[in-house]
């Protein structure tokens, strides 16, 4: 789940949700050869599904029993977190190229836990899969580490749109910076269009919930808006 925090109300965003939207923003664009590259709709598919790990999880919200606040993707216990990916890449075994992307999604996004020997045996697992799906493709892992910028990429613009991060993030050539809902990347990968962002999210309450119980009622019962913004190359 994507929480984010706004004044004396928390937005809650589903994966899979934030997942379609980096696919609709992938949709505009045109840099790097994208439009044309043979793998394409496998890099499409990965955009669309690499959060699809989540979707049981995300049906309520994660709460922390010592504080009564909600947990987000980030902040949700690391066994929770380490169950998310093995699910996700086993549903896109039917198109080996895009669960070899998400795997190397896994790998890639908790690399600072490398050192964390309770991260030992995911990381040892996601590469296995990673590797046996790159081999089913017919692939190498280079042209993978090439083709996941588009993934990376896609993921971070609509990360920075949900969460409404300030910080600057970048992903090797591009930056992408947030002011207010609009957000700008450089350099252009849009051939100067200016991509609109929508999204909805439950409207809860910032309390403490007491369990999850509680906060499950509170999402099911939860006003729905939603959030819209743009982006364009800066």
């Amino acid at each position: 789940m994507i929480v984010q925090a706004a004044g004396s109300s928390l937005f809650l965003i589903r994966q899979p949700d934030h997942a379609a939207l980096a696919r609709e923003v992938m949709e505009h664009w045109t840099a790097d050869d994208f439009p044309g590259t043979p793998r394409r709709d496998s890099l499409m598919h990965a955009i669309q599904e690499h959060d699809n790990g989540w979707r049981e999880l995300d049906a309520g919200p994660i709460v922390d029993a010592a504080s009564g606040e909600i947990l987000d993707f980030i902040t949700a216990p690391a066994e929770v977190r380490q169950s998310v990916w093995p699910r996700g890449v086993g549903r896109l075994a039917d198109d080996p190229w895009a669960a070899a992307l998400v795997a190397q999604h896994a790998v890639h996004v908790y690399g600072r836990n490398r050192s964390d020997a309770g991260w030992t045996p995911f990381f040892a697992a996601m590469e296995a899969l990673r590797e046996r799906h790159v081999g089913a493709a017919g692939q190498t892992l280079d042209v993978l580490f090439a083709d996941y910028l588009f993934l990376r990429v896609a993921d971070l613009i609509s990360l920075v749109f949900c969460n409404a991060w300030k910080d600057e993030q970048q992903h090797e050539q591009y930056v992408i910076r947030s002011d207010g809902s609009h957000l700008t990347i450089a350099p252009d990968p849009f051939d100067g269009a200016t991509v609109a962002l929508s999204i909805h999210a439950r409207v809860l309450p910032r309390r403490r919930f007491e369990g999850s119980a509680d906060a499950a009622a509170a999402f099911v019962n939860a006003p729905v808006v939603a959030l819209s913004g743009t982006i364009a190359g800066a």
